[in-house]
């Protein structure tokens, strides 16, 4: 198999794509597929990586995050693929990067798969809950149609968790098929717990009680996630538990979140943690996790909390749901800071080594990556096989 993915979202200064594009690549080495990434970059630069390759090609740097550049023009692109010749091509971007897939004239097997809900990550976050999900899904069905004629020059649609899946079957995705991302839980572990850590994460927080209540947040600060949210429900539940917010991430919204953490009392923003294993000895030596976004396709760091026995808090909507349980959690009704309170204010009471015993359980259900690129691949096998006879008929 000879694989192109164009992806317009990677970037060696981003996060999840960043890691799941670098796993990617090891797993195509290991399972003899040739791999190029097509990424847009300031300049056009090719290099050997993981046992494939990633091609830059000079694109425009997007203006909310200079971190990312926009593919502005297909015909470079569709040069490369010329010249690679691959026979499975995946797109991952509902903008210009998978329209770039789709009008290449060559005959390879083409996927599309789909690591955001942009419907969610914008309207959604901004409006909701003041106007209900279903009525925003509602009032934007002209970007459901858009998203059909996307994906109608693509041989199948992959979404990266069952509840996504059904998500957009039900707008009328042709071909969908869920393939669950997965963790790598050789480095997220419930032995890293450390209560002398616990106690420097509290005291960040400026919570001298070591009884308290240590509640973490990982993500990118981003209205989606809802962090203001998650500070202003942990200042209610303070009024009668003592606890502390730790918060690791960064992003556009930062000065947002961070007025909000000043003008709380017990919340801490340790900005962005690169080393895996000191975030691995986070979320164990926390008590439990708090997640606001409800526009996930997946939820990852929801997976990596159950891997580090680590109870969670999600809400009821997005890639989280997929993964939570009540034996090891709490829901609530997102973006509803008195749900979230009182979610959080169930689980302080509950008993914290059961809770992680059942969370370790939980995080059985949870795939590996290898596992994810294996079930990935059988799929592109699959349509490579599948697609020239159809064609030809």
């Amino acid at each position: 198999m000879r694989l192109v993915d164009i992806s317009e979202f990677f970037s060696d200064f981003g996060g999840g794509v960043r890691t799941y594009t670098h796993q990617k690549l090891e797993a195509c080495a290991k399972a003899g597929i040739e791999a190029t990434i097509i990424a847009p970059g300031p300049s056009d630069r090719r290099e050997k990586r993981l046992g494939g390759e990633i091609i830059w090609v000079r694109s425009p740097v997007l203006p909310l995050d200079h971190r990312y550049h926009l593919f502005a023009d297909m015909r470079p692109v569709h040069a490369l693929l010329d010249a690679l010749g691959p026979s499975v091509i995946e797109g991952s971007s509902t903008w210009r990067g998978g329209w770039i897939a789709a009008r290449w004239r060559g005959s390879a097997a083409r996927a599309l798969f789909l690591h955001q809900d942009p419907v969610a990550v914008y309207p959604q976050s901004l409006f909701s809950p003041r106007i209900s999900a279903d009525r925003i899904d509602r009032a934007f069905a002209w970007f459901w149609s858009y998203m059909r004629r996307l994906a109608g020059n693509f041989d199948a649609t992959i979404a990266p968790s069952e509840v996504f899946a059904r998500r957009l079957a039900r707008f009328g995705m042709p071909s969908t098929i869920a393939c669950p991302l997965g963790v790598d839980k050789t480095e997220f572990d419930s032995d890293l717990r450390d209560l002398r850590l616990r106690r420097e994460m509290l005291a960040a927080c400026g919570v001298a009680d070591e009884n308290a209540a240590l509640f973490i947040s990982v993500g990118r600060h981003h209205p989606e996630k809802r962090l203001e949210l998650l500070i202003e429900a942990r200042r209610r539940l303070a009024a009668s538990r003592a606890c502390g917010l730790y918060v690791i991430g960064d992003g556009p919204a930062w000065r947002s979140v961070r007025r909000a953490a000043a003008r709380a009392t017990g919340v801490f923003i340790a900005g962005i943690e690169n080393d895996r294993h000191s975030l691995a000895r986070r979320l164990a030596s926390a008590d439990a996790l708090v997640h606001g976004g409800a526009a996930e396709t997946f939820g990852l760091v929801v997976a990596e909390a159950l891997c580090s026995g680590l109870p969670v808090i999600v809400p009821d909507r997005g890639g989280a749901v997929d993964l939570a349980h009540p034996a090891y959690g709490e829901t609530y009704r997102y973006g509803r800071v008195d749900d979230l309170a009182d979610a959080m204010r169930r689980l302080v009471v509950r008993d914290r080594e059961g809770l992680s015993v059942a969370a370790r359980a939980g995080a059985h259900r949870v795939r590996t990556p290898e596992q994810h690129f294996t079930a990935l691949f059988g799929i592109y096998a699959s349509l490579e096989e599948s697609v020239p006879l159809r064609r030809a008929a």
